[in-house]
């Protein structure tokens, strides 16, 4: 068996916030409940979201936690100028930016952004 990601799931505190900024970004909404949400996104992964207090009951342990959680979510385009467009986007769509555009050391050129619930996105291009 090889190992694949099909589905990421989000836990949110919002998810009418939420939907609203993934479907700016781009994601296709193909269902949509009450207390869950999934996305299409292009390549064949899903992405899913869920009130916290369902998605930590859903696992079985505790809705709390702050700070980093040691996971960002890695969006790759293929310009600069369409980094600083994404980032456009999702901050008319309720994101936040985390760290701001620079050119990198590797001759890239990326930011870090926070979805409305402080998920982390690294945009970046690699010219």
């Amino acid at each position: 068996m090889a190992l694949q990601v099909t589905t990421i799931m989000l836990a949110v505190e919002d998810m009418e916030r939420s939907k609203k900024f993934y479907v700016a970004l781009g994601a296709k909404l193909a269902q949509d409940f009450p207390n869950f949400a999934s996305f299409d996104l292009d390549g064949g992964s899903a992405l899913g979201i869920y009130p916290t207090a369902h998605a930590a009951k859903d696992a079985g342990v505790s809705p709390e936690g702050t700070g980093f959680r040691g996971v960002s979510f890695h969006h790759i385009v293929a310009t600069p100028e369409e980094v600083d467009e994404v980032i456009t986007t999702a901050l008319d769509a309720g994101g936040a930016i985390v760290k701001p555009a620079a050119s990198a050391g590797w001759g890239g050129y990326f930011a870090y952004l926070a979805d409305p619930d402080g998920h982390l996105w690294k945009i970046a291009a690699s010219a």
